[in-house]
């Protein structure tokens, strides 16, 4: 098939796009500006018009596109005009999944690093919402088997059509809500939904939603209070790594810190139970290098590190901000400054009280300019609500060396170039913070 994607540059549409490409579709796409994504699907060798436009669309066969796209969008437009089936990622996800066995990742936290650990252990096609250290890309394909790791995801009900042959739910916690017009009930019947329709399910006994199902569906439950236990933290050449003991199965170790980290992997070991031996599993852990985003280490001096961290919920950034002081006083650093890019108003209003909480134990916090991700702007003062800590409101930050500068108003408010240094968010603080904005 010829199949063109629109808003390709996105992690989740790229992700389709390569595996169909794998697969030996002819692949095109566009989107609204080049990125890092656009021009690594150029090298693969699929045709990318930036920006969108109705050009684009010549005589494909499928044209899909992603949640944030407008039915106005010239491209879906000439496609229609054309007879070429429009399809939004979540329709064409049962197009594209149907034929393999499926082990489906879902939650509102942590499904990138569950996804990834479980492409360290097992083997199969990979389809994950960040790129994985251990082989350089969001997408792997083996076309040696029908097994596929996939990333699902709750923010455009997408998950339900993934076909999931095992559904894992790492937790149900309330997010997107907006996709579902802030109803919960309608959003917890969405996880029922892609939890009853697996013959396979993994799923935390103690997330507050799902310990509600316990008795009603039968699955592989977690409890992470009992069956995860002696955690503890430990740098192997310089990378932090979690070791724990997981029910009778003995010690297993897996890169990243923190408990939120031992739940993962515990997750993906039960699912990789299905099909694996317990011995081969525990060595395939060690595989398992991290996602790209994700308590991503993109500088270290002696007296500094600076990290990159994909976190922009508040229970994400705390249980990050966990890890950071494991690692700062393993590394007998002094001092922490987090740096906040707020993600989408909505999201940031919704939750500001946690907001509030999350960089408990920061001694320094620069707040940036909210990433609006398409919405209307709001008034925060943030001045006002983060006023507990050690506050910088900021513009920007430059990156130089191992140096972050801190700029407000076109002034270079100070250099930070001491102890740990992270910075939080889904926008593009990742450029700015890695010195490639």
């Amino acid at each position: 098939m010829k199949i063109h994607f629109i808003g390709i540059g996105g992690i989740g549409i790229s992700g389709l796009a390569q595996y169909m490409h794998f697969k030996g579709h002819t692949v095109s796409g566009s989107d609204i500006k080049d990125s890092l994504i656009t021009s690594k699907l150029r090298k693969m060798g699929m045709t990318i018009t930036v920006p969108h436009s109705k050009m684009a669309i010549d005589n494909q066969n499928l044209v899909i596109h992603s949640a944030i796209i407008s039915p106005q969008n010239s491209e879906i437009i000439a496609a229609k005009a054309k007879g070429i089936e429009v399809l939004a990622r979540r329709e064409a996800l049962v197009k594209i999944l149907d034929d393999k066995k499926v082990y489906s990742v879902a939650g509102a936290h942590g499904k990138s690093t569950t996804t990834a650990i479980l492409t360290a252990i097992m083997n199969g096609s990979a389809i994950i919402g960040a790129e994985s250290k251990a082989f350089g890309s969001n997408v792997r394909y083996d076309a040696s088997t029908d097994v596929l790791l996939f990333e699902a995801d709750e923010s455009d009900g997408s998950f339900i059509n993934s076909n999931a042959y095992c559904a894992i739910v790492i937790n149900a916690e309330p997010e997107h809500m907006e996709y579902y017009d802030y109803n919960h009930d309608r959003f917890y019947d969405c996880y029922k939904t892609f939890i009853n329709a697996a013959p396979c399910r993994v799923l935390n006994a103690e997330d507050p939603f799902l310990s509600t199902l316990v008795d009603t569906v039968e699955a592989q439950w977690l409890y992470p209070s009992t069956d995860i236990t002696k955690v503890n933290y430990t740098l192997v050449n310089n990378e932090p790594h979690t070791k724990f003991e997981f029910r009778n199965f003995g010690e297993f170790s897996v890169w990243g810190f923190g408990k939120h980290i031992a739940l993962d992997a515990a997750l993906a070991i039960l699912a990789a139970l299905n099909s694996m031996d317990i011995e081969d599993i525990r060595t395939n852990l060690l595989n398992f290098k991290g996602i790209k985003k994700r308590f991503d280490i993109v500088g270290a001096e002696d007296d500094s590190v600076i990290i990159d961290d994909y976190a922009h919920h508040p229970t994400e950034i705390k249980a990050t901000f966990e890890s950071v002081k494991e690692y700062a006083k393993l590394k007998g650093f002094q001092k922490i400054t987090a740096i906040w890019q707020p993600h989408k108003y909505s999201r940031t209003i919704d939750n500001l009280e946690e907001f509030r909480k999350c960089f408990d134990g920061a001694d320094e916090l620069i707040i940036l300019p909210v990433w609006a991700a398409n919405e209307e702007h709001r008034h925060i003062d943030f001045a006002h609500e983060f006023k507990a800590y050690n506050l910088t409101i900021a513009d920007t930050i430059k990156r130089a060396n191992n140096h972050i500068t801190v700029i407000k108003d076109a002034q270079n408010l100070q250099t930070l170039d001491k102890g740990l240094i992270i910075g939080f968010g889904a926008g593009d603080i990742s450029y700015q913070i890695r010195g490639t904005a």
